[in-house]
């Protein structure tokens, strides 16, 4: 049994509003390599090579083809208990909204309600000149025709919609993540190494206003030292006990 608090659970059940923030960790558990992990897909590709926009007009075949690669085991992956408990924890709480810095889409698949993607999501592309919306399929023809995929409209390039390094993140998605990280009663932390900002300062900010704050990680994590609560253990073991904590707690 994991070993949360019953103010955790006390403080969810009497929550108006829950914010969540979710990294890498908990799609770990779906299959899909995190970045920073030994073993993970930076031990194989150079970041600086893949990832940011400078190095994809130098080669932009191998960098779609290997975010087509991505993709695909971002699609054959399906939500874990972890993903599912947080899109049950809407049912017994008034507001719940997770904020993400995965691009898998799986907490959307997991029918959370309101998920606000801080770094994209992989599924999607874009024209980079005309920034027209550009499906899948015409990236993996061209891949396999042996072609840059090029946009229908102006012969721009196509890439992933996701964050790549030098980028800034989306400001309408920081800002929807700031605002309900300041309505939050509770937030959790969960997967995440915390140390990429500016989403690693969203914790320390719920706890600033007044928010409960607990992480739920195997191991120590940027804001550790500032949560009230560390739950150890993968959010597929540790959310799913907590939700049917909360459950029995707001039924009673």
């Amino acid at each position: 049994m994991p070993d949360f608090s019953d103010t955790l659970v006390d403080r969810l059940a009497e929550a108006d509003h829950v914010a969540v923030l979710t990294g890498a960790g908990i799609s770990a558990e779906s299959g899909i390599p995190t970045f920073r992990d030994p073993g993970g897909l930076w031990d194989e590709f150079d970041p600086q090579e893949l990832a940011n926009v400078e190095a994809f007009l130098d080669n932009p075949e191998l960098v779609q083809g290997w975010y087509r690669h991505r993709r695909q085991v971002v699609v054959e992956a399906e939500p874990n208990a972890g993903h599912q408990a947080l899109a049950d924890l809407e049912a017994h709480v008034p507001s719940l909204a997770v904020v993400t810095q995965n691009v898998d889409n799986l907490h959307t698949r997991a029918e959370t309600g309101t998920v606000i993607e801080l770094h994209g999501n992989i599924t999607d592309n874009y024209c980079m000149d005309c920034e027209r919306a550009v499906g899948a399929e015409a990236v993996d023809v061209a891949i396999q025709e042996g072609e840059p995929a090029r946009c229908p409209d102006c012969e721009g390039l196509i890439r992933p919609d996701v964050v790549w390094f030098g980028e800034m993140l989306p400001a309408d998605a920081m800002a929807r993540a700031e605002a309900v990280t300041e309505r939050a009663d509770v937030f959790l932390s969960v997967g995440t190494s915390a140390v990429v900002h500016p989403a690693a300062q969203l914790p320390v900010a719920a706890r600033e206003q007044g928010a409960y704050v607990a992480e739920v990680n195997p191991d120590t994590t940027g804001v550790t030292d500032d949560v009230h609560e560390t739950i150890r253990g993968p959010a597929g073991d540790v959310l799913p006990a907590l939700v049917d904590a909360v459950a029995a707690r707001v039924d009673v």
